[in-house]
C-alpha cells in the first residue's frame, strides 16, 4: 500500500501526539514488559505483611476496654489523610460553625444540614479509648467527647429500615457501617479531643469514633452521611 506525503505526515503527528500525551499523563505509569512477566498465571503463595494487622485489644464481648481518663495523651504520628502530600483538607474547623450533610433519603423524619446546635441538646457523654491502627504500634490513649451516635439517630427519627451509614471525610475517604454497629454503645460523634476542640490534622470539626475497630473507621472531618438500605423490609413469611 502507498501513502501520500501528506498521510504518512498526518499519521505520524497523531503517533507523536500520543507518546507524549502517554509521558505526561499523570497517575498513569507505564507497565514494564518484566512485570508482566512476572506476575503469576496462577494462584500460588505470597509472603505475609509482617505484623499487620495487629490484633485489636477487645473485651470479651467485643467491645473496647475503658481507659482512665489520667491515661490520656497524645496521638502519635502519622496522621494519614488521603490527599497530595498527606496534607489536612481546609475546612471549616471550628466544631460551632460546622455545617455537615445529612441525607436520610426518605428513611429518617430529618434530613438537611447538621449544625451545632442540633447535637446541644443530646446527652453528652466522654470515653477514654485506645485508638489503635492496623501496624504494630498504637497511636495513643485518647479521651472523647461527644454524643452517642444512637441518640443522634433517634434524634433524626430513622426508620427500622435503614441499614448503613456512609461517613466521608473532607478528603473523600469513606466507610460505610451498619447501624447495627453504630447503635452499640461506644460509638460517638466527638468534637473535643482531651476536653480541647479537636485539631484539624486529628479530625476538626466532628469525627466518628468507633473504638472497637481498627483508628481508619473513625472517619476524621466528616463532610457527609448518607443513610442506606439495600432495599425494602421483605414481608413476613406466611405461617
Amino acid at each position: 500500500m502507498t501513502l501520500s506525503r501528506r498521510k504518512a505526515l498526518s499519521i505520524s503527528g497523531l503517533t507523536l501526539a500520543g507518546l507524549s500525551l502517554g509521558a505526561v499523563r499523570p497517575g498513569r505509569a507505564a507497565v514494564r514488559p518484566q512485570e508482566q512477566e512476572d506476575w503469576p498465571d496462577r494462584l500460588v503463595e505470597r509472603p505475609l505483611r509482617e505484623g499487620f494487622p495487629a490484633p485489636l485489644p477487645l473485651n470479651a464481648d467485643g467491645s473496647a476496654p475503658e481507659h482512665p481518663e489520667s491515661s490520656a495523651g497524645p496521638i502519635t504520628d502519622p496522621v494519614l489523610w488521603r490527599t497530595p502530600g498527606r496534607e489536612t483538607p481546609q475546612i471549616e474547623f471550628d466544631y460551632r460553625r460546622m455545617a455537615i450533610r445529612v441525607d436520610t433519603r426518605g428513611l429518617a423524619r430529618l434530613a438537611g444540614t447538621l449544625r451545632f446546635e442540633d447535637l446541644e441538646p443530646l446527652p453528652q457523654v466522654s470515653h477514654t479509648f485506645l485508638l489503635q491502627c492496623g501496624a504494630p504500634n498504637p497511636r495513643g490513649i485518647v479521651k472523647w467527647t461527644g454524643v452517642r451516635f444512637s441518640d443522634f439517630a433517634d434524634m433524626l427519627g430513622l426508620v427500622p429500615g435503614a441499614h448503613y451509614c456512609r461517613f466521608v471525610g473532607s478528603d473523600r475517604f469513606y466507610a460505610d457501617e451498619p447501624l447495627t454497629t453504630l447503635r452499640r454503645p461506644q460509638v460517638m460523634l466527638a468534637w473535643l479531643m482531651n476536653d480541647e476542640p479537636i485539631a484539624p490534622r486529628h479530625g476538626a470539626p466532628l469525627r466518628l469514633i468507633v473504638p472497637f475497630r481498627y483508628g481508619n473507621r473513625s472517619v476524621k472531618a466528616i463532610t457527609e452521611m448518607i443513610f442506606s438500605t439495600p432495599g425494602p423490609r421483605m414481608p413476613p413469611l406466611p405461617a
